[in-house]
């Protein structure tokens, strides 16, 4: 009985964990004493479940007592300037057929209101992705700091810092409107998409992928979109994630070694994650207006849909990959066109537009740019010159199972 009733509560946080914090700090008008009332709430629950079994509405049972925990809490504070304000908002709360329906708001509210929030330009972006994680994938202070390289008190600090300045600037807690909306939407988009990143290919350490930040992404994909039903490229960052990690047990091997895209197992994909990948990318490009996710997922797409990874479209990628550079022109699309253009063309062409880039103060200590060279420049049938290309990127890697794997390139490469 203790582990169902343990394992409900777990259930129960974290699927309703960020709609009841959402809304708690919309009234308490503070991220610590909602989050630590909301802690107290499931606290309570395992205890209170045990001795009394499960409410037949859980969810009810946790929303209800995090509001009592956190007026407790208020009412303790004596340091809380306005706290009396905060009060009368939070029994009000408890009456909500009282609350002008102007002022109650859906959950979905709230919970947008807190991505924006989490997300505001006026926190650096390692803050607005720790917030996020600690806010709205529940992820713990030692969680979030494990799974970017960092000490847990160093990522504690930057958690507290990121409350505090949204405090102390009075940052407010709505969704932008009008001509700012654009500019916050990418934003909570970009810090997405960083967090899957991350998991996906792991900057350091003996891990390719990091599935448990891959899942939060894509949990956090699928809530944005939730909220922002109309936001294609919601739709387009989603269908990414999905695509790209549909295969994420394919690109290692049994002794978690690195398997290219052509020598995958197909058949060990997921392939429920590809319909529902492309059914969001489809979704999205009935806007008729295609940005940079969405881009990107087509690009995925065409890698998904061939036979082989050898025989990939990588002319329409290539095409793709210029159509992305017309939107965002940076360094690390101009060096995935080469490649792509490198693949379709033939290593020369994919040098003439990979070149440049070496020269770029940007990108001199960007691994893939030395590995994308390397690989061209061995097409081109340069292979001295891929060997001096393969050390680089290998000097320059950090993630033990990428390294692993350029040494192996290299060692073939040399062996010929």
């Amino acid at each position: 009985m203790a582990d169902l009733t343990a394992a409900a509560a777990i259930s129960v946080f974290r699927d309703e964990r960020a709609a009841v914090l959402a809304t708690l700090i919309r009234y308490v008008g503070d991220f610590q004493i909602a989050e630590d009332a909301v802690q107290d709430a499931f606290e309570a629950a395992l205890a209170a479940w045990r001795r009394d079994g499960i409410p037949d509405n859980p969810a009810a049972w946790i929303t209800v007592t995090a509001r009592r925990r956190a007026i407790d809490r208020l009412r303790r504070d004596q340091s809380i300037a306005d706290r009396a304000e905060r009060l009368a908002a939070m029994q009000l709360l408890n009456r909500p057929a009282e609350v002008p329906m102007d002022e109650a708001g859906p959950i979905g509210d709230d919970r947008l209101r807190l991505i924006f929030t989490c997300c505001h330009p006026a926190l650096d972006m390692p803050a607005r992705v720790a917030l996020t994680l600690r806010t709205l994938g529940g992820l713990t202070t030692g969680e979030i700091a494990r799974a970017f390289l960092v000490a847990e008190p160093t990522m504690g600090k930057r958690i507290v810092r990121a409350k505090r300045k949204i405090a102390d600037a009075r940052i407010p807690y709505r969704v932008p409107a009008g001509e700012d909306l654009p500019d916050r939407v990418r934003s909570v988009l970009q810090v997405v998409y960083l967090i899957f990143n991350e998991g996906y290919s792991a900057t350091e350490g003996d891990l390719l992928v990091r599935a448990e930040l891959c899942d939060e992404a894509i949990r956090l994909g699928r809530l944005v979109c939730e909220l922002m039903p109309d936001d294609a490229e919601a739709r387009g960052l989603l269908a990414l994630m999905l695509l790209h990690d549909a295969r994420r047990t394919a690109r290692v091997d049994v002794n978690g070694g690195f398997v290219a895209l052509p020598a995958q197992h197909r058949p060990g994909w997921d392939h429920d994650r590809i319909r529902e990948g492309l059914s969001a990318l489809q979704h999205a490009l009935r806007s008729g207006r295609p940005r940079e996710y969405q881009i990107q997922a087509a690009i995925a797409a065409l890698h998904l849909r061939a036979a082989d990874g050898d025989v990939a479209d990588w002319a329409q990628i290539a095409e793709l990959y210029e159509a992305l550079g017309r939107l965002d022109p940076s360094p690390v699309v101009k060096l995935n066109q080469a490649t792509a253009v490198g693949f379709a063309h033939g290593g020369d062409a994919g040098l003439k537009l990979l070149e440049p880039l070496l020269t770029d103060p940007v990108l001199q200590r960007y691994q893939p740019l030395h590995a994308a060279h390397a690989e061209l420049l061995k097409r081109a049938g340069n292979v001295t010159a891929a060997a001096r290309a393969y050390e680089q990127a290998i000097a320059l890697s950090a993630n033990g199972v990428e390294r692993a794997e350029l040494e192996r390139r290299l060692d073939a490469l040399t062996a010929r």
